[in-house]
């Protein structure tokens, strides 16, 4: 064979062109609408989205709880809180009732002529106020920590209303007596009374307001409430000078008897302490704060009661004119009333300051009981 025909046969089957089969592409798997079947991506474990999904879930739960449990503390918080404060809110009904009942005790012993019957009468009714403090007290319902506190309250009030029934029935039982004994019965009477704020203030207001710190409540306070606010009433030796008024008022027909009268002791000028003279001009600097303290002294031998004092300012445009009055005062003592908020006084021209004490029942020498100061006001 021709060396030619061998090239030639050769090279027919290399250019021979490729089978069918061949030359058959390979299918390609078109992705489905939705993307469902989608494969994630290179390098993703195949279970960790379900894992996120997961802690996503147990998250939103965890912060849905918490939320809740703050919303839940809150709301015990408020209600612990108004709990106290209402409850407070009623003592302090209770304890300011109380303590209105107090000033009518003191206003019924310093009653100018007022005779032992008519006391006893005064203060029976005031005893039956406090008991209706004890029946509110007792109805109402203190948040458990504050039991013990509140029944210190409750015999508080007690003590009141003993203290109260004690005085009426003795005024009642011996309404011209003057023994040292009746005096000293009296004194124990009001003894329950300066205990009963005692009680009220070591073993319920205190106490309370420790326990309420320890509670965590603020913006709540305990109500104090006092009894006896002129202490001078309740002495043994006050209590012997009222029976003589009341004797004396029983028995000469409404005359005092004894010795009475006060007198002015001085007059000076707040802030500062200046005492003015009657008999030289008083240079006063007219400050802010400008007010004059009266003193005056029960010259007598008996207790006064109720005793008005007037102090005048004159001046162009009408005067000021101010009136305390002084509540008690016994044999020998001293005692002052302050003249505040005295208003546009005339500023640098000659004017007079006056003192005027009222003359208390069975007076008779009352020279001593007025005052004139000339002054001249300036600004300083």
């Amino acid at each position: 064979m021709d060396p030619r025909d061998d090239d030639i046969e050769f090279d027919f089957f290399d250019d021979e062109p490729p089978t069918t089969e061949a030359q058959s592409p390979s299918r390609v798997r078109l992705p489905r609408r939705g993307g469902r079947g989608t494969r994630p991506p290179a390098g993703t474990p195949h279970g960790l989205t379900p894992a996120l999904r997961l802690l996503a879930l147990v998250a939103i739960l965890v912060a849905v709880l918490v939320f809740f449990g703050l919303v839940i503390q809150s709301c015990a918080s408020t209600s612990k809180h108004d709990r106290y404060s209402n409850y407070m809110a009623k003592m302090r009904t209770i304890a300011l009732s109380s303590q209105a009942n107090g000033t009518s005790v003191a206003n019924a012993l310093i009653t100018p002529g007022i005779k032992a019957p008519e006391l006893a009468n005064k203060l029976s009714t005031i005893a039956q106020q406090e008991r209706q403090n004890v029946s509110n007290a007792e109805q109402l319902g203190a948040p458990g920590p504050l039991r013990g506190e509140h029944q210190s309250a409750i015999e508080a009030l007690q003590l009141r209303v003993s203290g109260v029934d004690g005085l009426a029935s003795t005024f009642a039982a011996n309404p011209g007596s003057k023994t040292q004994g009746e005096a000293a019965l009296l004194a124990e009477q009001a003894d329950r009374l300066l205990a009963s704020d005692v009680v009220w203030d070591d073993l319920f207001r205190e106490p309370a307001a420790a326990e309420l710190k320890r509670q965590g409540v603020s913006g709540v306070v305990p109500p104090d409430s006092n009894f006896v606010q002129n202490r001078d009433l309740t002495t043994e030796r006050s209590m012997a000078l009222l029976l003589t008024r009341l004797r004396g008022t029983s028995t000469s027909g409404g005359t005092p008897t004894g010795i009475h009268g006060t007198n002015i002791v001085d007059t000076k000028v707040l802030p500062g302490g200046q005492t003015l003279s009657t008999t030289t001009t008083n240079t006063v600097v007219a400050t802010t704060g400008l007010a004059f303290v009266v003193t005056i002294q029960d010259s007598g031998d008996s207790q006064e009661v109720g005793i008005k004092v007037t102090l005048t300012i004159q001046k162009p445009q009408g005067a000021i004119v101010k009136t305390q009055v002084l509540q008690l005062i016994n044999p020998g003592q001293t005692k002052s009333v302050t003249f505040t908020d005295l208003g546009q006084v005339p500023f640098a021209q000659k004017t007079t300051v006056s003192v005027d004490v009222q003359a208390v029942p069975g007076e008779h020498n009352t020279s001593n009981n007025k005052a004139t100061y000339p002054v001249i006001f300036s600004l300083g």
